[in-house]
């Protein structure tokens, strides 16, 4: 079987891809598609299925086509997708019945903010690991019940299915026979207990969903279904799937308890792994599943940044003052700082540790003088910072320093960024070969589930150092602009005061 590829399916928050990956780890080719995004309202973010689905069958058959193989050539197919967002389709005739609700979408802070005033926080927390914020799948779906007419008569009838967009996938890759999705996935949606493995009667109570829409919960490595036929011959199993930061763990063979990674995506996600034991954070960090493979859990702590890459989205086109990421970073090169500039990117609150859906974005210390290079600059350091408060929030949590950082995703690929990132922490910053981990941890758990590899200790041996990030600058320097930076954050919070829907009274 080595002789043979595995095909990674890498749905993300801004494009659909897909990667085709040797034995080695090495990827054979790569197919990329944008879709759009959606903003009705303030604070609100949706995509179309049923684009998400085109975007994504189409790169599948060009990521085989570029590597010049035929589904025969292909051993299995690993999903990877964006976490949270949410899909609610008719069982009958597969169509969806509302935009996907995406993971940034910040509609439902009201009903959370309720829900912690009814005291049901410590109830979700304890079970799920996860804190009550719009953040996750339970609240985005209630909100479609409550919103689209004949929704929940529909839904309690059985008539709808809900999914994250892994579970979307499956169903339309298998032609409607499948309703899958895996533990990491299902860990993310305030509905399934990480302690006993299942969806909870309790919570489905208090969020007022039916079981019935709910997807069977199966490891993420694991046979789940096989590709329908009129999309690639040979009856492909699908064998792998996890919610992207997972998979990028998996993918950066983080393998042993208090190895760590951040991916570097529109979004910025640090994830430790912890072992088979959850860990309980005190400091607004998230307990989640990092992967279920047969009958072992392991857990991991999370951070989640809601703007990482997507600020220099931002620049590109909204402000249209670069073409490209690769144009940001090359300006931001160009000055040896901000020049004072503090760009705090909340455009949809800010999450952990602050966990604030009010919050909004803002720009300090801007001056005549501040020009395209220094907002790039900020920009890309407000990546940074935002990284460091999830690490220092880490470290002390696990009571010990971080030693080095594994990183991936797009945004890794700027130098100086990642080097800023190592003079914050004072800590290396190691990117690895193969920066497409999120589409790899994928590739990695089908090819388990199928034979192709192993055990995780020959994948960790594919794994390679490309590049280390040491710290440059005193850290009494980089001390007074995390002090800076704070403020900053601490001046943007709570910019929408509860659901008044306008700015603070003392700005109006």
């Amino acid at each position: 079987m080595p002789h043979k590829y595995i095909l990674a399916v890498d749905q993300g928050t801004t494009s659909s891809r897909a990667i085709v990956f040797d034995h080695a780890g090495q990827s054979a080719s790569i197919a990329r598609k944008e879709f759009t995004q959606s903003y009705p309202q303030p604070g609100w973010v949706e995509h179309d299925p049923i684009e998400i689905w085109s975007t994504q069958s189409a790169v599948i058959a060009e990521a085989i086509a570029r590597a010049d193989l035929t589904p025969s050539d292909i051993a299995a197919v690993g999903i990877a997708n964006q976490r949270e967002t949410t899909v609610v389709w008719d069982r009958n005739t597969g169509k969806p019945i509302h935009p996907a609700i995406v993971w940034q979408d910040r509609r439902t802070a009201d009903q959370c903010r309720q829900m912690k005033a009814a005291g049901l926080e410590e109830v979700f927390r304890k079970k799920t690991g996860l804190l009550l914020d719009p953040y996750f799948s339970g609240t985005k779906l209630r909100w479609i019940l409550d919103n689209v007419t004949g929704a929940r008569t529909r839904a309690e009838n059985g008539e709808l299915l809900f999914g994250t967009v892994d579970t979307w996938l499956v169903w339309k890759l298998t032609a409607g026979k499948v309703h899958v999705t895996d533990p990491t996935n299902a860990s993310r949606t305030l509905l399934y207990n990480i302690h006993a493995l299942e969806w909870d009667s309790e919570l489905l109570s208090h969020l007022d969903i039916p079981l019935a829409m709910l997807p069977e919960v199966k490891p993420s490595s694991h046979v789940s279904g096989y590709v329908n036929p009129s999309l690639l011959p040979g009856q492909i199993p699908i064998a792998g799937i996890a919610g992207d930061q997972h998979a990028a763990l998996f993918g950066q063979a983080c393998f042993a308890p208090g190895m760590a990674k951040n991916t570097y995506g529109t979004g910025c996600f640090l994830l430790m792994n912890t072992g088979e034991t959850p860990a309980v954070s005190k400091n607004n960090l998230l307990s989640t599943i990092a992967w279920q493979i047969g009958d072992t859990t392991e857990y991991a702590l999370e951070g989640s940044v809601f703007i990482g890459g997507a600020v220099v989205q931002w620049l590109r086109d909204e402000l249209q003052i670069v073409r490209s990421a690769e144009e940001c970073s090359e300006l931001a090169a160009t000055v040896p700082d901000s020049a004072g500039v503090f760009l705090v990117p909340a455009f949809s609150g800010l999450g952990a540790p602050h966990w604030d859906p009010y919050a909004r974005g803002a720009a300090f210390g801007l001056t005549r003088g501040t020009n395209r290079a220094h907002l790039c600059r900020a920009a890309l350091e407000a990546i940074a910072f935002q990284s460091g408060d999830l690490i220092h929030a880490m470290e002390k949590d696990a009571g010990i320093p971080l030693k080095e950082l594994r990183v991936d995703g797009g945004a890794c690929r700027s130098e100086p960024l990642m080097q800023f990132q190592a003079d914050l922490l004072q800590s290396p910053v190691i990117r690895p070969d193969c920066i497409e981990t999120t589409a790899l941890g994928a590739a990695y758990l089908a090819g388990l589930a199928v034979g192709y590899w192993k055990s995780k200790d020959e994948i960790a041996a594919n794994w390679k150092e490309s590049k280390r990030f040491k710290p440059a600058r005193p850290v009494e320097e980089m001390d007074k602009l995390q002090t800076a930076w704070q403020e900053a954050v601490t001046r943007s919070k709570e910019w929408i005061p509860g659901n008044a829907g306008g700015p603070p009274a003392s700005c109006s």
